[in-house]
């Protein structure tokens, strides 16, 4: 690590900012965890119901694809020993399609077989749901049934998330069916006076932000209304979220892959 390496705000949801807070520790890097989306277990009764049927019918589905690690964990968790053990996710033969390798992460730990794990080359450009077709596109036949697992923003009510997005028209265009199921529901965080105050302090104080997230940049903007970020320096890890913090009003905002190494070699180098 250079002498100049800023802290590191790391803003994603608290298990993963922790986990992302303890890499950089590890590295020499200085990080803390100001976590600026809360995720948690669908709450709604015909959302958990769905859940737990998707969760009993996985074997029917070519494929199952899991937005994020949260929609990897939350899916295979509370119980999810009565439906499926080990020994079914060995017998089944559906896939698992995740759009990085922190999903992956999330998928091999629920014991689901590393062989059947799809996501984007590891050279992409980026690891979204782009990269991700680019690689698993084949093996969509006409007649399939192809499951997404994601979130809702809560407070959203609806039954199948946020509705058919990019991924799920390449796939109805390919012949096969999608179904959605919502495994967890994210919003805004309760942010204590110590975060506001770590927030206001980061916004000058040559911290670089590490956003991950759009929605963490609304909430962030939402809770400082009053802020000036014109000095404030962001890393953002796709184009549509360095665009957000750039209408957020982000002074410095650079951008790099996801993949933790990219981020340490971005953060490393300064560019």
């Amino acid at each position: 690590m250079t002498a100049a390496a800023p802290q590191v705000i790391v803003t994603r949801p608290a298990r993963e900012a922790a986990h992302w807070v303890q890499q950089f520790t590890q590295r020499g890097i200085a990080a803390a965890a100001l976590p600026l989306i809360h995720v948690g277990p669908a709450a709604d009764p015909v959302l958990v119901q769905a859940l737990h049927q998707a969760r009993a019918r996985l074997g029917d589905y070519r494929a199952a694809m899991f937005v994020s690690g949260n929609a990897a964990l939350y899916f295979f968790e509370q119980n999810m020993a009565l439906a499926l053990s080990n020994q079914a996710l060995e017998a089944i033969k559906t896939r698992a399609w995740s759009p990085g390798p922190g999903t992956a992460r999330v998928l091999l730990e629920a014991g689901f077989p590393t062989e059947r794990i799809d996501g984007p080359a590891p050279d992409a450009p980026q690891f979204d749901s782009e990269a991700l077709w680019q690689q698993v596109h084949p093996q969509v036949q006409p007649g399939d049934r192809i499951l997404i697992v994601r979130g809702r923003s809560a407070g959203v009510h609806e039954s199948q998330g946020s509705g058919r997005d990019w991924l799920a028209r390449q796939i109805e265009a390919a012949g096969a069916q999608v179904d959605f199921v919502v495994a967890y529901e994210r919003g805004a965080p309760h942010l204590s006076a110590q975060d506001l105050d770590l927030a206001r302090q980061a916004a000058h104080n040559g911290s670089l932000w590490l956003l991950s997230s759009s929605e963490a940049v609304a909430h962030l903007a939402a809770a400082l209304p009053q802020q000036n970020w014109r000095t404030a320096r962001a890393l953002a890890t796709h184009p549509r979220i360095a665009q957000a913090a750039r209408d957020a009003g982000f002074g410095e905002v650079r951008e790099c892959r996801p993949a933790f190494a990219d981020v340490v070699a971005s953060i490393e180098s300064g560019a």
